[in-house]
Formats: C-alpha cells, structure tokens, sequence
C-alpha cells in the first residue's frame, strides 16, 4: 500500500476499542459452494414518472405512487429485507414465522467432522473400483475354502492403503477445518440488542440443536480439564493461578470497551485529504453541530448526528458550485425505540441477513453488505478486492446517499426502510436494488411524505472476501451471506484436470483386469475337468475334492484363483503414482531458479496431479500484454491537432529496423544518446515554465522538447492552446485517486485500474497538469502551479464492450459543460462528427499507424461542448437508467451512447509495454524444442506483428500471411482459406491433408506466418471453416490472432487441442486469459500487473515468461519421462507371475489353486519388496541435468511425439516380465526335477515351501536389479535403496520362519540358505533372466543410439564442460544457460531501460552451436552484419535546435518512422488497404449528428 495521508485533524464517529488478540485474518483460499440458478426476471416498468432530482419525489399529483415505486411489486425479486419493519403479512406463515430463507453466514468447506470421519472416508473411498475389488479378495480370503491361510494378513495391503489414504484425507480436511473456524470466528462488529425482523432463531433444526448442544457439551469438558490441571499445576505453583486470573480481568475489561456504544473520539488514523474538507478541523467538540434533546437526569444527549456541511468546515473552491440536491434520509428522528442498540464484538458466524455491521480499516468483509455511511463525509470508501479477482489497486465505493447520516448505532435503530434486491448469482461486477423508505413532512413530522428511493448498485456493495483500507469505517447492512455472497458462488468453477497418462492408465488395469479373469476362468474349467476324469493319480493321492463334485469345485477353484492372482491388478500404483506427483510439484516449487524476487513469487503448483502434462507440450497459447511484455505503461508518444511528439527507441521498432537489415546496436546507442540530450533539454523547458514541485526528473517517460516549446507558443498560439487543452483533458478524463505520499517533497501516487491510465495521468502531472486530489463532486488539478477545483458531473466507466469512458466536466473559469472521451481508435472515429476535420482525422490516423508499428499502444482522445439544458436532459435520463433494477447496465450503456456522440478529435496518445527480460531466448529456445507457438492478443495487428518480430516469434525470412476478409460472410472467408492454402503451400483443405497433419509433429518450416484479427477468426471458427483454418494454420512456424476476445481465446485453443490430438498450454496474466487458460491441457497464470486472477484460476503460477521454458523443458521433461518409466516397471512387477500369478505351478497341479510360496511373500510383494525402487525412479530418476535440458531442447521432442509411454512399451515390459517369471520357476524347477537336495542337518529341501523360497529370493533380486538397469542416474541413494529392498526378503525370512506357528515354513530360512544350491541357482537365474534386457539395451545404444544416448556421452566426454565452468575457453559466453538465462542472480543490464540494449545477447547454447545461439543483434539466428542497407539515412534532429522555423517544421519521429515505412516489405506494409490509417481515413462516424466543425479549446 501506498504511505500515509498528511495528517489532518478530524473527528470520527467511532467506536473507541481495544484490538483483539486475534486480528482479522485473510483468506487463502477460495471455499467450494454450489451455486444457485438465478429465477427468471421479469420486465420492468420504464421510470418515466421519474422526478428531475436523483432520489427526490416519486409522488405524482394524485398522490398515486409512480412507475418506479412499483418496480419490485411483480414478484420479479425474491429478495425483500425489511429494516426496524415489520414483516408483510404475505411474508409470513401461519404461525408468524418468516417465509424468506437466507442462507447462514457460516461456511463449511470440510468433508468430515470427528464422528463421521470413519464411516463417511471409507465410503469415498470406495468409490474406487480397484478398493472394491481388493475388499472384496480380502473378504474371499476369510472362508477356508479358499485355501487363505492367513486371511488377516492377507487385508495388510488394503488396510495400509486406505490408512494412508484417510490420513492424507484427515490432514487435508483438518486443514480445511481450521480454515474455516479462522474464518467463521473472525470478529465484526454487529448492532445488537435490537430486532432484525427478517431471521428468527426459532426455526433450528433438531439436528443443528443437537450439534450445538454436543458442541457445548465438549467445550465444557474442555474447561474443565483445564481447569482441573490449572489447579493442580497452582498446588505446586501459586504464581500460575494470579496470573490466570490478571488475563481473565483484562480480557473482561477488553470485550467490555468493545461493546461501548460510539462517542465522538480523535481519529487514530487521520482522513484522507482527498476528499472535500479544506481546512483542518479543530478536535474540539462543536456542540452546535449536533441537535440534542434533554435526558433524564436534565443533561444535553445527542439524538441523531447530523452530517458535516461543507460550509461549517470552510474551504470549498470558487466557481459554479455543484446542485445541490434532495437525497432524502434514512433516518427517521421522531421514530420511538428501545433506544438500547449498540455495536458490540460478534462473529463472521452470528452474522444474518438484515443486520447492521461496522466493519473497520484493514478489516475484511464478512457478508456482501449495502454501504449505508462511511467514515468520509462523502460516503466514499476504499475496498481490495485481492480475494476476489485478483486485482491488488484499490476500488472505490460509495455509500448511499440516503443513508450517510447513519453515523450511531440510535441511527441504525432509527433508520426504517426496505431493501429490495436481485437474486443472488455470481456476477462479480454486476448487482442490482433499490431501497425504499418514507420520509416525513419537514414541515409536519406527524405527517408521512411520500415514499421515496434510491438505485444500489455494485458500486454500493461491499462484497464478501473484499478488504476496507483507507478507510476508518462502515456501516452497512447485510444483504447475502453464507453460500449465497458472490465470492462462494464464484468458487469451485476451476475445471478438473487429469493428465494424458492417467487417462492412458486406465485402458491398462482394464486390460490386466481381462486377463485375470481369463486366467482364472481357465484355472476354474480345468480343475473341473480334472476332477471330473476321475481316474487321475490325485483319485488316489487326495482325499476327495474339496467342494464335493466337479463343478463345484470348479467354482472354487475360479475365486481361489481371483485370490491367488489379486497382484495382476496393482492395487499401490494409484497411491504411488499420487506420491510420485506430489514430490514432484515440491521440486518445482522449491527451484530457485524459477523464483521471482520482485514478487517474492516461486513457481506455485497448484494442480499438482499433471505434472507430466508438462513434457509433452506441443502448443503454447500466449497473451502478449503482461505475459511477454511487463505491463508496465510508459507514456512515449502522443499526437495534438496533428502535430505528433515524443522521442523513444521501442524494441518493436528495432525489431522492424532490423527486418531492414539495419545494425539495431549502433543505431540504438545513436537513438538513446539524442534521446537523453532531448530528456535535459525538455526537463530545462518544464522548469523555465514551471517550477513544477510534482515532477520528479527520474520518472518522466515522455521525451519530447518540440512539446514543451510548443507548449510555450514557439509555433503558434494555436498549438500551444491545443497542447494544454490536451494536458488538461487527461488530467480529467480518468477514475484515477491521488494518494499524497509525502508533503516534503510534495509526492502523489496515482491509484488507477489499469496502468494505461496511471501513465496518462503521471504524463499530464510531468508537462505541469498534476492531479492532487478527487471529491465526490470533482477534482482538483494543478494547472502551471495554480490550483483549480473543476465538478466532475458524470463518469461513463471503461469496459470491455464499450472500449472508451468518458467524463463530463463543467470548467471552473466559464462554466461550460465538456465531454472529454478516450476510447480504441476505431471507436472514437465512429463517433466523430461526421465529415467534420477530415485533414485532421487523415493525419491523427497516420500517426497514429506510425505509433502502433512501434509497437506502441494508442488511444485517441476527443472532446464535445454541451450546453446546460442538454446535459440537464440527458441527466435525467441517466438518473432514470441508474434507478432500474433489472438490465440496468444495457440501460446505461444506451443512455451513454446517446451523448458521445458528435465527438471533436484531440489528438492520440501512444503508450510503451517492454518486454519482459529473457523473452526472446525463452521463445527461441521452445521453437528449437519443436514448440508451437501462438501469440493471442486484443492489440492492434500492427502492435502485434512488431512485438513478433522484436520477440523472435517472427523474423526477416518469413513471408506473412495477413487473413483479412473484406467482406463479413464464411463465403468470402472460405475462399480466401483455399486461396491461401493454394497458393502458399499447395494445398486444397481436404480431410485427407488434415488428416496427415495430425500425425505430422514436426514444426513447420520457418518460411511462414499467419497474420488474422478477431473478426476474421470470428468467421473462421465456423464450424464449416474450423478444419481448413485448423490446416493452414498448421503449416505456418507463427500465428498471431490479434483483437480477439476471451472467448475467442478459449476456442482456439479448443480448435487445436481437439483438432489435431495434441497436448496444450495456455499462457496469460489477466482475468481476460481465465477462459484460454482453463480450456488447455495446462494453464500457466503469471503473477503481473493485472492482478491475480489468472493465477488463481491456472495450474502452475510464474512470476515471469521467461521461467516456462525452464517449467517446460526441464521440470515438464523430467516429469513426464520419470512418470512413464516408473509406470511401465510397475506393470512388470505387476506381471511377474512367480508371485503375482504363479502360473506355471498350475501346469503341474491341475490348477487346484495351492501356493507355491509363504502367502506373505504375495502380500509383501507390492508393499515391501519391490515398491521403494520404483518409487524412488519416479521421483529421482534424471538422464541429464537441467542445464544440458536446456542447452540441447531437441531432448523434449520425444515427449511431443508421446514415445516415453506407449502401448507397445507396455506390452514389451509385461511379456519381460512373463518371460523372466519363467525362467525363474523352471530354474528351481529343474534343480529339484530328478533330484533333491538336503540341509546339512540331512533334511530334504523339495517341500514345496523351501522351493518357494528359491523361486521368491531369485525373483526379488531380478525385478529390482531390473528396475536398476532401467535406472539413467545411479546415485548412493538409489543404490541404498535397491540393497535395502534386495535384502529385505532375506530378512523377513529368516525372522518369519523362526515361529513355529507357520507350520511347514518353521525354519525354512536356515534350510535353504545354508545350501550352496540356492546360492548358485539365484546367481544362475538372474543372470539369464536379465541378459534379454541387458542384450536389447546394448544392442540399442550403440547402433541405434537415441538423441539422449548420444548427449549423455557427450557429457561424458566433457563436450558440455561450459555450462559448469565459465572460464572454460571460448565457451565463456554461454556459461549461464538453465539457471543464469532463465533466472539472473541480477540485471543483465545495469543502466536505465533507456539505455540497455534492446536484444540481450543469447546465453543459452545449444550442442551444435558450442555456446552460441543467436547474435548480439538478437536471438533469432541471424547476424545483422550480413543485411547490407540500401543507403545510409540519418533524419536531422529539430528537437536539438534552439531556433525553431515554426509550427510546419518536420518531426524527427514521425518523419523516421514514415521513411521507414517506406522500406517495409511488401507482404504486409505495402498492402496499404489493411492498415489503421487506411481504415480510419475511410472511416465514417455510425452514430453521427448535427455537423461541427470547431474545435474549442479552454484556456489554461
């Protein structure tokens, strides 16, 4: 936040209180609700019977009520909240109890509560079909039949799941609780002891009485624990117990000044001097300033404050005074009460519709509340609406004008009316009601007047989750709470996510699942069979069948085998893959190399489950204002009554320069020295004119001594009158707040909505307009050093829609009316005067061109003189417009097109954004990746192409297509689809092409790039014309969608995620990126100037573009290789039948079921043996470091083709594992074939418990020696790991079998590994079981070596010995690649903006380049050396001259930039038919009028 405001003395009607213990805490996270379905509006009747006063009579002279008094009388609302009224009596039932239900204010986001926490975690979790499946194994596993012989083991796995899982689920929810108990306890002030008619506390659920009593039941054993061992602890300690007891009488004497009723009390944070008061006020109380009436012991008491008037206060500036008007007053004096209300400390809990609540600076809201009074005497109020969108500059909020002199809490009692309002719904920006009251007779308070109201708007409503500042208090009344408030109908509308493997994973349980039932049906058919024979050696060996009969046994024998082959289905990959992402999201999170210290800002994961998402990127959708430049808005250039300024050497314009083949570094170096000699001289102007106490030298961003002079009529009274004129119009047309900082020096920080208008703002402050200060009627601006109070009379706010605002302003010194209007070229064009200024218009739009192919951002500034009884009408119209409660916005918006129109044109403004720092390397380097990317922007084409190529998107060797449809009809865009398909590539568009296109990955050559703006997309997304743009677009390197909106963002990205089945990204920085973001695969949100709301709506957050190269390439690679790795292993854990399935042993016992291994070895298997490997691969596994990543992207292609996981990869992996499941039973197998062996005790080991421990021990070694060989980095970690899990299952053999309850496994350990057989039947049976992959793995690294293979060795060989060591010969100049380029320790550049170099050196190499990409002219590839300029121009410097000739004089810039058009190449300069100035020059004003010719200008 800004400093503080200069100290002024100023009462406040507070409450005087001690702060809590416990302040207000902020949310950190958005809270899930359901949102509600907003009932059907009706039409509204006009307000035509509307009185001229805003808020004055709406009686007619029958005494009939007008139109608008009867707006909510249909039943259009839902919503009617009566205040210190009583309840109609078709808003109640029977029994007298209220019909209307509000939601409470307490929130509840957790899933559990202590008692439901069992029973309610396992039946989510069983929701999974794979936990279904193993409860139901585990249940089998209980009846003997089955052949279980230790079913409680057997639940292990399960139990151990589902432990870790709720665990998981009770730390998350406990979270979640305490969240929400922070945030349902935060203290607010309410108005009690007095009746809200609109709730009662009788209607309690039995349940919710319940609850609360068992809450209080649990509060008093609490207690009384505690005060039990306070007593124990006071036995031995005394000391203890006094202390307790001083806590408890301060604590009393705290809440008790909390709950006193408000007394006129010394501001502790002054008031802003922003407002209308002039001169300080004394702190003496003036009894005289309020009415009093005698109380009971004869003493004066105050009854109902009355509202400062300006005149007492003194002040108040010369010129024509603002109207007053009637607003009428909430506030009933002769009203007879209780008299006993008052604000005392409740909770975010107690809080209902209806009540009245006082909510203090820095305090958050706890409800969405209607401002009835602020601590200001205008009703203004600051609110940060962080929580909500994301924006961080404060918005300002009025209260309403009825009700600012509820100043007490005897007001609050006294005030009587009724709040009608709209539905809840989730617009965040949009709100609608209308309060009604009666107000008395003046003349006669026994007798009623007649009802009166007033319009709420947004304007007027403190949401939910908003933050005070600024402001020492409110009162408000609350409106919605709980689930109803705007901010928890916005929550939860983040889509899910899962991640391409995920979604992959399934198709293979499903297909390990059809094998095991295969497999266990043929093991139930063939023991049947077998049974059924009869005459077979087990007739003699068995004792009958277990079931009785063959077909019974048969069905045995099939759940017997669904028991004995449960591990073909991985019940722990879920849980480990969940693992695996989570420590990955951590490593991302902690990289250093990707924090923004700026912001304090790391990279944030916040959807951490698609992480690998982020390997296989093959488009990326980016925003260009904010995400590729700063957004940081410096005011360059302008254009005044066709005379352009301003001096400036933009990155765009070197990006054209060098398309021309011109050295961009030496005539940068010759740019930025005249510019600074221009900045001294222009500086010496400003103070010879004005010694102007806000300029600051270090902050001025426009150049320009031809201004200045001009300024002081060098060239003709005329322009100088045209220059202050303009000054003075943005000094005025703004919603910009001063914020004094400082008064020694005097400093004003300008508090705008967006940094275009700030820039605005601080330029007309820099040439001598300074705007100190903004009352609720005006602003003061000072203009050459004198001070003038100029009425704002209306404000039309800036949208998206309308693209302009505008202010209408009465002048101090003449009165006239001005309506100032600044809005998108295109749309102040349409509404100029028609045929008015055309030489005017013809050179402002040339201008204008110039500027946007400088890649700078214009806006064109107008004008229109309004007489009295014309603004005077429109007003009333507006008034009219502002009280409607339904369609109010389309309703202004009408009202405010009818009067800008007509317009005079000023002039233009043009306005910087840099790019960010390591823009140009990071989108070269994903290019050299095999990424695509697409810039979708609302800037002008000309803006965007230049920012194309000053980015590296473009370069000189690429012919730009520009997809302009001349006329708006999909026939005329379709032929131009085939023409450009045609003639460019040789295509026809057919479904055949697209169809190769799809399964065509590899980036197109750099030879084209398409050029289209919003209204042509808008034809081309027809769904007829989808595909064909789809394969066009496919074969350019770049795409530039420019004038898009939102939505047309969000289904470009749809047309290319699902067109060509590939895997995207989405890039942006503002609210307008939400949609692109949350439609991609992936949603980056970057932490900028416009605030957060992408952020809070992406799945990774960055502070700068340059760290998604590094998110992408390094930690996307990592995770997406490591993922798929450790899946395909996992199944061929999955798949190894010597413990999983024991298949072969089935061949040789009729497949009746038995085990051939100790059942823990099965239950183990999974959990203990072999989990900890795989894991660990996926968490740690790395081919090579991060700087290699980023020195050689080519590495990432394999993720863009999909080729770490596959199909055939994972059938290749299951048929290993079959195959080495073989080997290692036929080698047991064959051991004991013709033979057996003993112990040296001379016991036999052929039990078919000691040839399972052969078969289990041999298995164990290979799967994780397998897992090893799969393994790129071989770390003491991993290799402690592996050793660990290897001898884990000697271990728990030799502890198991020393119990003799195992039966016939008692002391099997000491049997067979105390035989040299098993030793050398383990080695031998590893060996050939790992030669087919150790063959295969050689065989492929040498003569069909992969691209990863080849760098791995070459790191080896010390080729990359650079990237570690800088002062390793010539290649120094790469020695900072991954961490040094994507995040510098500091500034590559020292020197101001103005001075560094527009292109960076490249810094991050790649293997073929030795260090060097790029040159010092830019990181495209190309050297600006070999361009060879046709001639040599060097433009004459007038600004540098003292004697200037006059006013017809050439521009240095403008005549720069115009040859330089000149020179452009033809593929898009020369079509002159599709440039701005082409287009405006043509354009006629579409709302035109009565025909002006004169521009009139105001004196300064």
């Amino acid at each position: 936040m800004s400093g503080k405001p200069p100290a002024t003395k100023r009462l406040r009607w507070a409450t005087q209180r001690y702060p809590g213990a416990q302040g207000p805490r902020k949310r950190d996270t958005i809270m899930r609700a359901l949102s509600r379905r907003r009932a059907p509006e009706k039409n509204e009747a006009d307000l035509a019977h509307m009185g001229e006063n805003f808020g004055g009579n709406m009686h007619d002279g029958d005494g009939a009520m007008s139109d608008a008094g009867s707006i909510m009388d249909d039943g259009s609302t839902q919503r009617r909240i009566f205040i210190n009224q009583p309840l109609p009596p078709d808003l109640l039932d029977e029994d007298g109890t209220p019909l209307q239900y509000f939601s409470r204010n307490k929130i509840r986001t957790a899933k559990y509560t202590p008692l439901i926490f069992v029973p309610k975690n396992l039946w989510l979790q069983f929701h999974n079909i794979a936990n279904i499946y193993f409860l139901f194994v585990t249940i089998l596993a209980i009846f003997p039949i089955f052949g279980a012989t230790n079913p409680e083991l057997g639940s292990v796995p399960l139990i151990v799941i589902l432990l870790i899982t709720a665990i998981k689920d009770a730390i998350e929810d406990y979270r979640r609780t305490v969240l929400d108990n922070e945030l349902n306890n935060t203290p607010v002030h309410l108005l009690v002891d007095w009746h809200n008619p609109n709730v009662t506390d009788e209607n309690i659920s039995y349940w919710r009485q319940i609850k609360k009593a068992t809450s209080r039941g649990l509060r008093w054993l609490v207690r009384q624990y505690k005060e039990q061992k306070l007593k124990k602890q006071a036995k031995s300690n005394p000391d203890v117990l006094a202390l307790r007891r001083s806590e408890t009488r301060a604590s009393v004497y705290t809440v008790a000044s909390e709950s006193i009723q408000m007394t006129p009390v010394s501001s502790p944070t002054p008031d802003k001097d922003r407002f209308s008061l002039k001169t300080p006020v004394s702190p003496t109380f003036d009894k005289d300033r309020f009415s009093f009436a005698p109380s009971e012991n004869g003493l004066p008491r105050p009854t109902h404050l009355q509202v400062p008037s300006q005149s007492h206060f003194g002040g108040g500036g010369g010129g024509v005074q603002p109207i007053q008007r009637d607003h009428g007053d909430l506030v009933d004096p002769h009203r007879q009460g209780p008299q006993k209300a008052r604000f005392s400390r409740g909770y975010w809990k107690d809080v209902r519709v209806g009540d009245f609540v006082r909510i203090y600076n820095d305090e958050e809201i706890p409800a969405d509340i209607v401002i009835l009074s602020t601590s200001d005497s205008d009703g203004a109020c600051y609110v940060e609406t962080k929580n909500l969108d994301g924006e961080t500059n404060l918005k300002v909020r009025h209260a309403l004008r009825a009700g600012r002199k509820i100043r007490h809490a005897r007001d609050c009692e006294a005030a009587t009316f009724v709040l009608e309002s709209e539905n809840p719904h989730a617009n965040l920006y949009s709100y609608s009601g209308v309060i009604k009251w009666h107000q008395r007779d003046p003349n006669d308070p026994e007798k009623w007047g007649p009802e009166r109201q007033e319009a709420v708007s947004i304007n007027n409503l403190l949401l939910r989750g908003c933050t005070l500042r600024n402001t020492d208090w409110a009162i408000g009344v609350v409106a919605f709470t709980g689930d109803e408030t705007k901010i928890m109908m916005n929550a939860g509308i983040t889509p899910s996510k899962r991640s391409r493997i995920s979604r992959e994973l399934n198709w293979n349980v499903i297909m390990n699942f059809a094998i095991l039932l295969v497999m266990c049906l043929l093991s139930g058919i063939v023991n049947g069979v077998t049974w059924s024979k009869g005459n077979e050696s087990l007739s003699y060996f068995e004792f009958g069948s277990i079931a009785g009969s063959p077909p019974v046994d048969g069905i045995v024998t099939f759940w017997t085998a669904i028991i004995l082959f449960q591990n073909l289905v991985p019940i722990s990959l879920y849980i480990s893959i969940e693992i695996i992402k989570l420590a990955q999201a951590f490593f991302i999170y902690s990289d250093v190399h990707m924090y923004y210290e700026k912001l304090d800002y790391p990279c944030t994961p916040k959807s951490w489950n698609i992480s690998d998402d982020l390997g296989q990127i093959e488009y990326i959708f980016s925003d260009k204002t904010g995400t590729l430049t700063q957004n940081v808005m410096e005011f360059k250039k302008c254009t005044v009554n066709g005379v352009p300024y301003g001096e400036a050497y933009t990155e765009a314009q070197a990006g054209m320069q060098k398309r021309q083949g011109i050295n961009v570094e030496e005539e940068g170096a010759r740019m930025r020295a005249q510019i600074a000699a221009d900045r001294v001289e222009m500086l010496n102007g400003l103070r010879q004119m004005n010694n102007n106490p806000y300029l600051k030298d270090e902050n001025i961003t426009f150049i320009s001594s031809d201004f200045v002079a001009d300024l002081g009529g060098a060239s003709s009274e005329e322009q100088a009158k045209a220059n202050a004129h303009f000054m003075l119009v943005l000094a005025l047309c703004h919603t910009v707040l001063p914020d004094r900082i400082s008064e020694d020096p005097p400093t004003i920080d300008f508090k705008a909505q967006s940094p275009d208008e700030a820039a605005l703002v601080a330029t007309a402050r820099d040439c001598g307009y300074s705007l100190v200060n903004r009352t609720t009627h005006g602003v003061t601006v000072n203009v050459q050093g004198v001070e003038k109070e100029f009425e704002v009379l209306s404000t039309l706010e800036f949208n998206s829609a309308r693209k302009r605002m505008s202010a209408i302003v009465r002048m101090p010194d003449t009165g006239k009316i001005f309506l100032f209007c600044k809005g998108a070229d295109s749309i102040i064009y349409s509404r100029l005067t028609k045929g008015a200024q055309p030489e005017l218009r013809r050179q402002t739009a040339e201008h204008l061109e110039i500027f946007a192919r400088e890649g700078l951002r214009t806006l064109c500034i107008a004008q229109k003189e309004l007489t009295e009884a014309e603004y005077q009408a429109w007003s009333k119209e507006h008034d009219i417009a502002a009280q409607s409660v339904h369609s109010r916005e389309e309703k202004l918006e009408e009202v405010s097109d009818a009067i800008e129109r007509d317009l005079t044109l000023l002039g233009g403004t043009a306005i910087e954004d840099r790019l960010q720092d390591g823009v140009p390397d990071t989108i070269a380097l994903l290019a050299e990746a095999g990424i695509k990317l697409w810039v979708l922007t609302g800037d002008k084409v000309e803006t965007a192409i230049n920012i194309g190529f000053s980015c590296n998107l473009l370069d000189n060797n690429m012919d730009l297509i520009v997809f302009k449809v001349e006329e708006d009809t999909t026939q005329a865009a379709a032929a131009l689809l085939d023409k450009n398909l045609h003639d460019y590539f040789n295509m026809t568009g057919s479904p055949e092409e697209l169809a190769l296109a799809r399964k065509d990955h590899n980036p197109p050559p750099p030879t084209h790039a398409l050029v289209i703006d919003g209204d042509a997309l808008k034809l081309v997304l027809e769904e007829e014309l989808k595909m064909k743009f789809l394969l066009l677009c496919k074969q350019c390197k770049a795409v530039l969608c420019c004038r898009v909106s939102p939505s047309q963002k969000a289904a470009v990205c749809q047309m290319v995620k699902k067109g060509l089945d590939v895997m995207t990204l989405s890039i942006g920085d503002g609210a307008n990126d939400v949609a692109m973001i949350q439609e991609a695969d992936v949603g980056v949100g970057i932490a900028g100037e416009e605030g957060r709301q992408a952020v809070m709506c992406s799945d990774y957050a960055i502070g700068q573009f340059r760290f998604l190269g590094r998110l992408v390439l390094v930690h996307g690679r990592w995770s997406y290789r490591r993922l798929a790795e450790m899946t395909a292993n996992f199944f061929y854990k999955a798949s190894f039948p010597p413990l999983s399935q024991r298949n072969e042993l089935t061949l040789f016992n009729s497949f009746d079921g038995s085990y051939l291994f100790e059942y823990t070895y099965i239950l183990l298997y999974n959990l203990a043996f072999t989990s900890l490997p795989v894991i660990l691969m996926g968490i740690l596994d790395q081919d090579v470091d991060d700087k290699v990543s980023l020195a050689v992207p080519q590495l990432y292609r394999r993720g863009i083709l999909r080729l770490e996981w596959t199909q055939t990869k994972f059938w290749i992996y299951m048929i290993d594992g079959i195959y080495q499941s073989v080997i290692c039973f036929f080698m047991a197998y064959l051991v004991f074939y013709t033979g057996t062996f003993v112990s040296p005790t001379g016991r036999d080991l052929g039990g078919r418990e000691q040839m399972g421990v052969f078969v289990a021990c041999s298995a164990i070694v290979v799967v994780n020696t397998y897992v090893l060989i799969n393994q790129f980095r071989w770390d003491w970690l991993f290799i402690l790991i592996i050793t660990i899990s290897t001898l884990l299952v000697f271990l728990w053999t030799a502890i198991y079998s020393q119990f003799e309850s195992v039966g016939s496994f008692y002391n099997a350990a000491g049997q067979v590994f105390g035989a040299l057989s098993f030793w050398c039947t383990t080695l031998l049976t590893v060996t050939i079981c790992l030669l087919p992959r150790m063959s295969s793995k050689i065989v492929q690294k040498l003569f069909f070596p992969r691209d990863v293979d080849i760098i791995r060795e070459q790191v080896r060989q010390g080729k990359f010995d650079y990237l570690y060591n800088p002062s390793a010969g010539a290649s120094s100049v790469a020695s900072s690649t991954s961490s040094d380029s994507v995040k510098p320790s500091k500034p590559r550049f020292d020197q101001d903006d103005e001075l560094r170099p527009i292109y960076p050196p490249s810094v991050a190499p790649t293997a073929t380049t030795s260090g060097k990409r790029g040159s010092g002219n830019g990181s495209d590839g190309t050297d600006g050396s070999v361009f060879q300029a046709g001639g040599t121009f060097t433009p004459r410097r007038f600004s540098l001259e003292r004697h200037r000739p006059s006013m017809d004089r050439a521009r240095p810039s403008f005549d720069r930039l115009r040859t330089s058009m000149d020179r452009t190449r033809a593929s898009f300069e020369a079509t002159n038919d599709f440039t701005s100035a082409a287009m405006l020059a043509r354009m006629e004003s579409c709302h035109s009028g009565p025909k002006r010719t004169s521009v009139s200008f105001e004196p300064r």
